[in-house]
C-alpha cells in the first residue's frame, strides 16, 4: 500500500457505509420514488447474518499489519465492544492514535524483516535453476519458453498472461483466472516487472522472482502480500501493443 494514511482508511468504513445510506435517501431522481414503492423483499435472517459477518471481515483488514496474538486480538475485540456500546472515551482513543501508529510501524518492520529472510533463502535456491539469471537489481529471471517476436521498451504497452504467487505457493493474482490477458504499461508496473519485460521477446514465457524492494517493499499490499514479501510471477508476453493515436485538437 502507499502511505500510512491509506492504511487507516478502514477506520472510516462505518462513516462510508453511513454516507452511502444517506445518499440513497436524498436522491432526487423521480425513478427513486418508484423504486421505493416496489418494496423489495426484505433479506432473510440468514442473509443479514452473512452480511454482518462480511462486515467483520472488512473491518479486520486493517489489523493485518499489527501481527496480533490471540490474546492481543481479544484486547482489540474488547475495545471494539466498549467503543460500540459507548463505554470507552473517544478522546482517550484519539489521544492514543500516535501510539497505535507507532505500534503498527514497529510490528510491520518485524514482519517485513522475517519475510525478507525467508525471501533471500528462496531466491538463493531458485538461482540454482537451469538458465536462471541474477540481475544487478536483485531480480531473478528464469526463462521457461523462448519466443521470437519484438522486445518491448519502457515506453511500450504490452499484452501478457501471468500468475503471481507468494513463496509458499499461494496464488494472489492471475490473469487466466480472470479469463483474459492484461494490457499493461511497461513503465507503470512494479520495478521487477518493468525490468523483466524489457528482457523478453513476444512469445517468451518466463518466471520472475522479485525481492521486496523491487515489488511492494516494507508496506506490502495487504491483505494478501505481507510487508517485505518476495513475489514469484510466471509471465507470458503475448504482444507489444500499437501506441494509442494522439487525439487532435478539439474544435
Amino acid at each position: 500500500m502507499g502511505s500510512s494514511c491509506t492504511r487507516w482508511l478502514w477506520l472510516m468504513l462505518p462513516a462510508a457505509l453511513l454516507s452511502v445510506a444517506q445518499a440513497g435517501t436524498t436522491a432526487t431522481d423521480p425513478s427513486s420514488a418508484a423504486a421505493k414503492s416496489a418494496h423489495p423483499a426484505a433479506p432473510t435472517r440468514a442473509e443479514e447474518d452473512k452480511t454482518l459477518y462480511e462486515l467483520g471481515v472488512l473491518l479486520s483488514r486493517g489489523l493485518d499489519s499489527f501481527q496480533l496474538s490471540e490474546a492481543e486480538f481479544n484486547q482489540v475485540k474488547a475495545g471494539i465492544a466498549d467503543g460500540y456500546h459507548r463505554r470507552a472515551s473517544d478522546a482517550d482513543a484519539e489521544a492514543s492514535m500516535p501510539k497505535v501508529q507507532a505500534l503498527e510501524k514497529a510490528r510491520s518492520m518485524v514482519a517485513a524483516e522475517h519475510e525478507k529472510v525467508a525471501g533471500r533463502a528462496y531466491l538463493a535456491k531458485a538461482a540454482e535453476q537451469p538458465g536462471a539469471r541474477k540481475m544487478a537489481s536483485g531480480l531473478l529471471y528464469v526463462p521457461i519458453a523462448q519466443g521470437s517476436g519484438a522486445t518491448p521498451t519502457r515506453a511500450d504497452q504490452v499484452k501478457v498472461n501471468y500468475e503471481g504467487r507468494l513463496i509458499d505457493g499461494t496464488v494472489f493474482d492471475s490473469s487466466s483466472k480472470r479469463g483474459q490477458p492484461a494490457d499493461l504499461s511497461v513503465a507503470g508496473v512494479i520495478p521487477c516487472w518493468s525490468e523483466a519485460l524489457q528482457l523478453m521477446k513476444v512469445g517468451d514465457k518466463s518466471r520472475i522472482i522479485c525481492p521486496a524492494d523491487l515489488a511492494y517493499g516494507d508496506h506490502g499490499a495487504l491483505p494478501k502480500i505481507k510487508p517485505g514479501a518476495t513475489l514469484v510471477f510466471d509471465v507470458e508476453l503475448l504482444g507489444v501493443l500499437a501506441p494509442t493515436p494522439a487525439s487532435g485538437p478539439t474544435q
